[in-house]
């Protein structure tokens, strides 16, 4: 199960400054994807990404270009789109051969929301 960080700008740099004058030790997950919402995350899984999601699930395309034949999408917007899914853990890219292969690494999301502050949490399942 990976973790996501959900917290502000703000105190995101707050808590590098403590860490860096040695007031904290740095936080379990420290160096890995952030986002200063809950919402921004979400902005991520629109009706259209769900659905790519759901086809490089079903139908295990073998190369972006594969993938954009599937979808009807142009490959470098597709490729912009799957470089983010990417770097939140969504999908993965295998190199295969001079291919790169993608690969759904999610099967749900558990968000916790904090109602009374911004230490809400992500799970990837």
């Amino acid at each position: 199960m990976k973790h996501v960080k959900i917290q502000s700008h703000a105190s995101l740099l707050e808590e590098m400054k403590a860490v860096a004058r040695g007031e904290r030790l740095a936080p379990k997950g420290a160096g890995g994807t952030t986002f200063d919402s809950v919402e921004a995350l979400l902005r991520l899984l629109t009706p259209q990404n769900r659905k790519l999601l759901a086809i490089i699930r079903d139908k295990k395309p073998q190369s972006i270009a594969a993938l954009a034949e599937l979808t009807g999408r142009a490959q470098p917007n597709l490729t912009r789109t799957l470089g983010k899914l990417a770097a939140i853990g969504f999908v993965q890219l295998k190199n295969v051969d001079r291919r790169k292969v993608p690969t759904t690494s999610v099967r749900s999301l558990r968000i916790n929301i904090d109602p009374f502050s911004q230490n809400d949490q992500l799970e990837l399942v």
